[in-house]
This record gives structure tokens, sequence and C-alpha cells, in this order.
């Protein structure tokens, strides 16, 4: 690789071969399973790419760890999630679906590439963390409930409402960061004794998406996919604050 990434993982010509036959084969069974459409296998490929060259296969780990999650909170409860008009699209999640995702640990993995600074690792852990809190907690609570409570002032409203939360979603959610972030430090990732940190910046990351969701995205002010970036970029700067 060019000197200025010197401390990426693939920095010779076998690791980016895999690095590149990795990504490949992780887009193409993405798209096969209809998790994503044309333009989120692209941005997906790219995100794993850099996450796989800068990193390596820990980063990959969790990232499969967090498509596997998603794939399967998705799918969970789709015939109730039909009926109120929150079910997934079958083409897969857009391009920006998965950036808003994916943006946040890719740039990271790059960072780290950069500057050889392992606290990034740190803060793609959380990142990743926060997008599997997000999103496990969201569909959980929509397989399980009608209704919801919008995180601002507790009044009950429609399951899938921005800013609604359940009891069930949460605690799924606060789960699924949490099993992020044991297999972050299984991999390798992060040393044990910072475990606690992926899976609490994960969750106040979700928090923050709720309260956004619930505030400028229910205005119209912001998008769904805006807040979703906001929360995994927010769950990476806390993580990077504490492990300061």
């Amino acid at each position: 690789m060019m000197a200025p990434l010197n401390h990426a993982w693939a920095s010779s010509a076998p690791h980016l071969t895999i690095a590149l036959a990795v990504t490949l084969t992780f887009a193409a069974v993405a798209r096969g399973l209809r998790s994503v459409d044309p333009s989120g296998m692209v941005v997906g490929a790219a995100a794993c790419f850099l996450l796989f060259a800068g990193v390596g296969p820990a980063a990959f780990v969790v990232l499969a760890l967090l498509f596997v999650m998603t794939w399967g909170s998705t799918r969970l409860g789709s015939r109730q999630k039909q009926e109120l008009g929150l079910a997934e699209p079958r083409t897969g999640r857009r391009a920006a679906q998965v950036l808003a995702n994916l943006a946040v640990p890719a740039l990271s993995a790059a960072l780290f590439a950069g500057t050889g600074n392992r606290a990034w690792f740190t803060a793609i852990a959380a990142a990743l963390a926060e997008a599997a809190t997000d999103t496990v907690a969201s569909e959980i609570g929509q397989s399980r409930s009608r209704t919801a409570f919008l995180i601002t002032n507790w009044a009950r409203v429609p399951a899938g409402t921005d800013g609604g939360i359940t009891l069930a979603g949460t605690l799924a959610g606060f789960a699924g960061g949490s099993g992020i972030a044991v297999v972050s430090a299984i991999a390798g990732l992060i040393p044990w004794s910072q475990l606690w940190i992926p899976a609490a910046a994960g969750f106040v990351g979700m928090l923050l998406d709720s309260i956004l969701g619930a505030t400028l995205q229910h205005r119209g002010w912001l998008s769904n996919e805006m807040v979703n970036l906001f929360g995994t970029f927010a769950a990476a700067a806390l993580a990077l604050v504490l492990t300061a």
C-alpha cells in the first residue's frame, strides 16, 4: 500500500488479495440474501474492504456479526411489520441506509491505517455496536408490539414512529450491542478491559438516535439515514473520549 497507509493490515500483496476476495464474497452473499439492493451492495463492499484492508480479519468478524444480527432481526416478525407498513423493501437496504451504519467504522479503519493509533479500533467497535443496538432495538420492538413510547415525553405512539422505543426492543438492542463488544474482544479488536466501552457507547448512541428521531427527524429536518449516521458518529466519538 501507499506509505501514508503503511499501518494497514493489507500492506502486502497477499493480504490485499485476501481482503479483496473476502469483500467480493461478502458482497455476493449479502446481495444473494436480498439484504441489500445493488447500490447497497456496492457501498457495503467498499466499507467491508476498508475495514478488512485497514484493520484485518478481526474487524471483518465483527462486521459479519452485525450483518447476521441485522438480517435476522429484520426478518423476525415480518408478517406484523408488513401489516404495519414497516417491513424492509424486498430489494434490500439502499446505499444511503448502508452508508449510515458503516461510514463511521469504515472511516475509522482508514484513519487507523494512516496513523497506527489503536484507539480507532475502539471507535470501530463502538460504531458497529451502535448500529447493532439501534437496528435490533427497532426491529425487535416492531415485531413484538404495535405500540411504542416516545422517548421525549413517553406518550404512547404506533410502532415505527420516529423516536418511539419499547422495553423489549431496548433490552434486545443492548444485548445486540453487547454481543458486538464481546466478539470485538474475542477477535482481538479491543482488549477485554475495554469491553464495556463499545457496549455503553453503542447504547448511548442509540438513545441519541431516538431523541433525534423524535425531534429533528419528526420535523423533517433530518432524514432517517442522517439520524443513524449521527448515532454511529456519537458512539465512536464517545468511545474515543473514554479511551483517552
